[in-house]
């Protein structure tokens, strides 16, 4: 096992999900130079620009595409800069993501995972600092994890990657590098709604 940090354990997942699957694919707001917190650096290198795509600044757009191309058959990684510029994807997340599997009495699955680096990390005001994962609480057919360290990291993005519904995938900015812990450099998941239970009582 490699000693990595956190952000190197959500990069490393992609990595190795886009070498096992071709449908996955990663988009965003310059994710192609590695987005503004390098969690895709080195990814357009390796797979490029038509798996690697950039968008333009309209989260709409970023999670609207990313579910027309789940529909389709593909399995993107949509990254949105900053978890408090989610708002205005809210009712394509809500209304279409979440409910394309009842809508379409399980003839459709939206098999997206939505990236979303959040919470206060020094100096970054009221526009990059917000937690909003209680505006997505309760909303039937979305998942959402938020893991805490480098391990649970890397084994949730491959868990929501591999997830036939949609998964909103919230990263804590302050964790990316102050984090590091041995993480395995062969496949693993963590399960998606399995408690770890670390002391009974």
């Amino acid at each position: 096992m490699a000693v990595i940090t956190y952000l190197e354990a959500i990069r490393s997942a992609m990595q190795d999900e886009m070498q096992r699957d071709e449908n996955v694919f990663v988009l965003g707001e310059d994710v192609g130079k590695g987005g503004v917190l390098n969690a895709t650096k080195g990814l357009r290198d390796l797979y490029g620009e038509s798996r690697v795509l950039d968008t333009p600044l309209a989260e709409s757009a970023i999670v609207g595409t990313a579910i027309g191309a789940a529909m389709y058959g593909m399995k993107p990684i949509a990254e949105i800069q900053f978890a408090d510029f989610i708002f205005p994807a809210t009712n394509q997340i809500i209304s279409e993501a979440a409910k394309i599997r009842y809508r379409s009495n399980n003839d459709w699955s939206c098999p997206i995972v939505i990236r979303a680096p959040y919470g206060a990390a020094g100096g970054g005001a009221i526009y990059h600092s917000q937690c909003p994962e209680s505006v997505f609480f309760g909303t039937p057919g979305l998942k959402m994890v938020a893991p805490s360290n480098p391990y649970d990291a890397k084994g949730l993005l491959l868990a929501a990657i591999r997830d036939p519904d949609p998964v909103l995938y919230f990263e804590h900015k302050k964790c990316y590098l102050s984090l590091s812990a041995e993480v395995p450099e062969g496949d693993y998941i963590v399960p998606i709604g399995k408690a770890e239970v670390k002391r009974e009582g």
